[in-house]
């Protein structure tokens, strides 16, 4: 059963904009915390952005932060990504996660399949 499906990712310029969306299955998205984390070949996965349950929490990397915006829809079970600004250095697979807690990719109970984010120079 899929629990979370994540789409939007394509290839994009140095400088361009790009939102990526999730949306859940079942009571996922009763998930205390969800977000996005990020993996680029040969590299480890990254921590990204999380969201709250009720959107207020937001927390962000240093390398994204003021840059993207994450926002969820619980009654649409979904989760969006917002990305600004884009660089080579940002050309990842974005994974959806949920049930976790911390920054840490060892701590997500539930991952999605990912979408490929790639921005050229």
């Amino acid at each position: 059963q899929v629990q979370l499906e994540e789409s939007g990712g394509r290839t994009v310029q140095t400088g361009d904009s790009l939102r990526l969306s999730c949306v859940g299955s079942g009571d996922i998205f009763k998930s205390i915390y969800m977000g996005w984390f990020r993996q680029a070949p040969g590299k480890e996965r990254e921590f990204v952005a999380a969201v709250s349950r009720d959107g207020i929490g937001l927390y962000y990397s240093d390398s994204v932060k003021g840059r993207f915006a994450i926002f969820r829809d619980n009654a649409k079970n979904t989760l969006a990504l917002h990305m600004e600004r884009l660089t080579p250095d940002d050309t990842a697979l974005y994974i959806c996660a949920a049930d976790f807690e911390g920054r840490s990719s060892k701590n997500v109970k539930i991952w999605g399949q990912g979408t490929q984010v790639t921005v050229s120079s």
